[in-house]
């Protein structure tokens, strides 16, 4: 059946089957360099690329480069089924396309529809100007020699030019003007940026909240500990994914294997208290029980050269107040201050608790002045 092609509605992409060829300047190996090809179905611009190999990297990086190259984004994407394109393509309706590939048409606005298996006519202009390109490009190429994948492309160019200025057979104009005259005009606008390659991946959140990868460690809220989440990685960005939701982002971290990249609100509170541990943050505690526990504590700060050794037993200090009474530390601070002018955790706490005893020890003894008798039941209870 004969389809009209609408102006701008759709590009074809494929790899070239015959495959061009790349010397290595250092060991003299002929390397294989494949081809890329899109197609701008209702002008048959055509755009062609080489790559060393046919990965998802060079996938989408002739996908950019094409779009690039027609100066605006087809709304219909038309890929064969390689893995790079399609994970699952059973049958015309149940299609899967590659998470990857799906995230960059997302990127430019445009739709990908997968040609079905072994049915080449789904893209006849892919097929037909690769067929085209093996004899125009390709055999025309096959005489000279190249050593760099860019040497490679800067001839195709050369040749892709002249390919699309080449006037048709059977119609009027050329591919160019077809495509300049009625089909960019109606292509949609490049994004602002250019699409940046992403890798998905899966981990699992550790006890630590923290997730691994590449051997560096990223935090996630401590909420997700031990669920496994989606990382989207970029040579600039660390993305965490929990049920398609964004939970974090960061800046990719390099070099030193076991580098930690922790956001302070992703850590459980008591955490964060800790970190925010500092000299400032126990004086002004201090203070505001009293002047005498203000200066113990300064002592305290200052007793050791690294003031964080301090730390522990300034925490130890003020929580005494909470186990005994503001006035008690206070108390105590005045008394361990007229002794020493650095007093110590354990000195202020063996104060308050010689205090405590011998407050114990005044109020049995007075029980004990109070009972004129042996037997304390009294008189009243043997009259009966």
């Amino acid at each position: 059946m004969h389809i009209n092609r609408k102006p701008g509605e759709q590009a074809e992409v494929d790899w070239a089957g015959d495959p061009a060829y790349v010397i290595d300047p250092d060991t003299g190996e002929i390397i294989e360099a494949w081809l890329f090809a899109g197609v701008m179905t209702y002008s048959q611009y055509t755009y062609v690329e080489a790559f060393v190999n046919q990965k998802q990297s060079a996938w989408i990086r002739a996908h950019v480069n094409m779009l690039e190259y027609f100066g605006g984004v087809p709304l219909i994407l038309v890929p064969d089924n390689c893995k790079t394109a399609v994970t699952r393509n059973g049958d015309w309706y149940d299609q899967k396309v590659n998470a990857v590939y799906h995230e960059m048409a997302e990127h430019y606005g445009a739709a990908i529809i997968p040609a079905r298996v072994r049915k080449p006519k789904d893209k006849p202009n892919a097929e037909g100007s690769i067929a085209i390109i093996s004899t125009w490009i390709t055999a025309a190429l096959r005489n000279e020699q190249f050593f760099s994948i860019s040497e490679l492309n800067s001839a195709i160019m050369e040749k892709l030019a002249a390919f699309n200025a080449k006037l048709f057979q059977k119609k009027e104009g050329s591919r160019l003007q077809l495509f300049l005259e009625e089909e960019k005009p109606l292509l949609s606008p490049l994004p602002a940026t250019r699409y940046e390659l992403a890798e998905w991946k899966q981990a699992t959140v550790q006890f630590n909240y923290h997730i691994s990868l590449d051997g560096m460690l990223y935090s996630v809220p401590f909420e997700y500990i031990k669920r496994k989440v989606d990382v989207r990685v970029t040579d600039r960005t660390i993305e965490v994914f929990y049920n398609q939701n964004r939970i974090a982002s960061h800046r990719r971290l390099y070099g030193r294997k076991g580098q930690y990249d922790t956001i302070l609100e992703h850590m459980p509170e008591d955490h964060q208290k800790y970190l925010e541990w500092n000299g400032d943050r126990f004086r002004k505690w201090a203070e505001r029980i009293g002047i005498n526990t203000y200066r113990t504590i300064d002592a305290i700060l200052t007793s050791n050269p690294v003031e964080q050794q301090t730390y522990r037993s300034c925490m130890g200090l003020l929580k005494l107040a909470d186990k005994h009474s503001s006035e008690c530390l206070e108390a105590a601070c005045e008394k361990a201050l007229v002794y020493t002018a650095s007093p110590s955790y354990k000195s202020i706490k063996n104060i308050i608790a010689i205090g405590d005893n011998s407050g114990s020890e005044r109020e049995k003894s007075k029980s004990t002045e109070n009972n004129q008798y042996g037997i304390t039941r009294g008189a009243d209870y043997y009259r009966r």
